[in-house]
């Protein structure tokens, strides 16, 4: 698969996903496809210094601890964010890579796509 400069995959609007890139963005896309994840993910990514302590995202919803840990570990294992424990609590970061994969993918083209 030819990719655009700067990007890990071409657009779907410039030519088809190749199974491997369907795969991968298939999963970061699920990953998001949840309102609490979501909402993590624009937490965090929002949050002065870059970063976000569980202790700032867990007030901001109804939910049990431990389901706003599962939430944080879909996104982890998905590679949208990364994590480190400091003391009692764990920092979380955006990785930019991985979330501007979901951009990139229906980022609209100047040029239209090429038939032939």
């Amino acid at each position: 698969m030819t990719a655009i400069a700067g990007t890990c995959c071409s657009p779907i609007a410039r030519e088809p996903l190749s199974e491997t890139d369907a795969a991968e963005l298939a999963a970061l896309l699920k990953a998001v496809a949840d309102p609490v994840r979501l909402r993590l993910l624009s937490m965090i990514g929002s949050h002065p210094g870059g970063e976000a302590c569980v202790c700032d995202l867990t007030d901001a919803f109804e939910l049990t601890a431990p389901t706003i840990s599962h939430h944080l570990k879909v996104l982890r294992t998905a590679g949208l964010i990364g994590s480190e424990r400091r003391g009692t609590w764990v920092y979380y970061w955006i990785i930019p890579q991985q979330v501007a994969r979901l951009g990139e993918l229906f980022t609209p083209l100047a040029e239209p796509a090429v038939t032939g």
